[in-house]
This record gives C-alpha cells, sequence and structure tokens, in this order.
C-alpha cells in the first residue's frame, strides 16, 4: 500500500454537510485511530464536546494529546471504555450520566475485525460483544440523555461485509472460543473468523432499523438512528487483524484503500448532516466514494433479522425498552 492516500471527500462533506455543533455533546467510541479519531476530530472543530470512549493504554493516551493538539481548545473528555468488558462499560454509562444531563450524538463507531475464535471475560465471541452487545448496552442505557436532545442521534457503523446470509441466534451466545475455529480461507475474506464478524456487521446494521421501527412506534421523532459504512479505508483495523493471522494488508486489494479521513465521511455525515433523517445510510455505493445517502438491501432489514438481533443483545445485557 502507498505511504500516503489522498483524501478526496472529507472538505467537501464538512462543507456542505455538517452544521456547527456548539454546545453539543457527543460520545464516540474508538477514537484512538482511524475513522473514531477523525469523526472526534472533526465533532471537536465544529465545537462539540467530545466524550473520547477507549480502553485505558498508551495509544489512546497518545491519541488524546494528538487530537488536543489539532483541536487546540476543544473539548476532548477521555472517558475508560473497554467495549470486551461489561462491568467497564456500565462504568463509564455512570461516568457520563454523573457529569451530563444531555448526549446529542452517540457514535457506536468501533470495532475488531476477523479475529480468533475467542472468549471476553463475560464468555461472548470478542468479535461480537465489541462490535455489538457493549454498543446495544450503551445506547439503552444512555437513551434518556439521547432523548433529552432536541437532535439526538444513534450512529452505528457498519461495513461492506453487512452482506451475506441471515443472523444466527447462536453468534449472540456465550459460547465465545466455540463458534468455528481461527481459520482464514485461502481468498483471505472467508473462513469462520470472517463469518463472524460478518454477524456482526449485519447485527450493526440491522439494529439501526430496529431502533427506527421502535422510535416510530414510540412516537420519538427527536432521536434519530442512523447507519453508515467506511467503504474499504485504510486503518488500523488491518494491522491488527492481520497481526493475529486473519488478512494481507499489503494486499493488491488494499492497495485500493481510500484513505481514512474519507472511510470516516459516513459516520460523519450521521453525526452532523443536518439533513438526515431516521434510518438514513451514508457510505459510498461500493468500495470507495462519495458517501451518499443509500437505500439499505431489503434482503438484510427483514423482520427476522431484526428480531434475531434485538433478542440476542437483550439476552446479554437486558431489556432495552424505548417508550
Amino acid at each position: 500500500m502507498p505511504e500516503t492516500i489522498p483524501t478526496k471527500h472529507l472538505d467537501e462533506v464538512i462543507s456542505k454537510h455538517t452544521r456547527d455543533m456548539s454546545g453539543r455533546v457527543a460520545a464516540v467510541t474508538g477514537t484512538t485511530s482511524g475513522t473514531g479519531y477523525v469523526c472526534a476530530r472533526e465533532l471537536a472543530k465544529r465545537g462539540a464536546t467530545v466524550l473520547l470512549l477507549n480502553r485505558e493504554s498508551e495509544r489512546s493516551a497518545s491519541s488524546l494529546k494528538e487530537l488536543r493538539d489539532a483541536v487546540p481548545g476543544a473539548e476532548l473528555v477521555p472517558v475508560t471504555c473497554d467495549l470486551q468488558d461489561f462491568e467497564s462499560v456500565r462504568a463509564a454509562i455512570e461516568t457520563i450520566r454523573s457529569s451530563h444531563d444531555r448526549l446529542d450524538v452517540l457514535c457506536n463507531n468501533a470495532g475488531v475485525m476477523a479475529l480468533k475464535d475467542r472468549a471476553t471475560k463475560d464468555g461472548y465471541d470478542v468479535q461480537m460483544q465489541t462490535n455489538v452487545l457493549s454498543h446495544f448496552l450503551l445506547t439503552k442505557e444512555l437513551f434518556a440523555l439521547l432523548k433529552a436532545s432536541d437532535d439526538g442521534r444513534i450512529v452505528n457503523h457498519s461495513s461492506m461485509a453487512r452482506l451475506g446470509p441471515p443472523l444466527e441466534a447462536r453468534y449472540f451466545g456465550k459460547n465465545g472460543g466455540d463458534l468455528g475455529g481461527d481459520g482464514t480461507e485461502s481468498d483471505g475474506f472467508d473462513g469462520p473468523r470472517w463469518r463472524r464478524y460478518h454477524q456482526t456487521k449485519l447485527a450493526n446494521f440491522v439494529f439501526t432499523y430496529g431502533l427506527k421501527e421502535k422510535l416510530e412506534a414510540a412516537g420519538i421523532d427527536n432521536v434519530l438512528a442512523v447507519v453508515a459504512h467506511p467503504g474499504l479505508a485504510r486503518t488500523q483495523l488491518q494491522v491488527t487483524t492481520e497481526k493475529s493471522g486473519g488478512m494481507d494488508a499489503s494486499s493488491d486489494f488494499m492497495k485500493q484503500a481510500q484513505s481514512q479521513e474519507d472511510g470516516a465521511t459516513g459516520i460523519i455525515r450521521g453525526c452532523m448532516d443536518p439533513s438526515a433523517k431516521s434510518g438514513d445510510f451514508f457510505g459510498p455505493e461500493r468500495w470507495t466514494g462519495f458517501p451518499k445517502r443509500l437505500p439499505p438491501e431489503e434482503d438484510l432489514v427483514t423482520a427476522a433479522n431484526i428480531q434475531t438481533n434485538w433478542d440476542g443483545c437483550e439476552a446479554a445485557v437486558g431489556a432495552f425498552t424505548i417508550g
């Protein structure tokens, strides 16, 4: 892959598809690098107070310094939150509740990709807990703060990996480490670890439409459920996956990637586009390009997929009643 990938779309998105965020509070998961870092930076530039939800690490400390250098004077607030540990997520929720009576944006950005078949301390698949279950927990427990906003946004991050077979309840269960093993097929994007990843990205996608349905049924129109996908963007995600044997981050395929800045433009639109509506889906039409408003694939947002996701998440972290 080239050392630098030109950024083509970020400036247009910022100038035409965002608004002043002064006085607003946004929480973003996974801001130490990649799309989350870019989204947090751009939210801060537009005036938002940004809560940075990350595990404690040298990388999170370093990225916080970089963000503060990039946006001097910005309100950037680190909140310790390990998405692979429900206790840590609940502690982060209490931290936010104790210091804020309103939340305007919750960007469920963080994710891991194609990791080995391992259980978290809570017993769930490491990908499912990180990408899906903990974000469901954050959303349900912070929903009252989002409802207090005049324009609350729940922004979920899916990917092209959403495409594929329907959700299966077993991937949501307390059976991490017993979901097919560590294999990767010869083409690099198949095998058990990638099937687990697909389940999580499809779950992120249909969570949005489950939320949209429940918000509409409850007559709540001041909270939007939005989803985005980054296309093929070069971020730390590929590096982490490569280290665990999941893919070749230097492949010809990855040479087609767009920058992390352009990869972040979908969630940036979700967080800040003044014209956004519940159910909007932002991203490039295929692997790269401008983050358009896309139609959701009807064969993905089925009642069965939505119910499997909702039931699986509630079984793991408790009931989420919207009303």
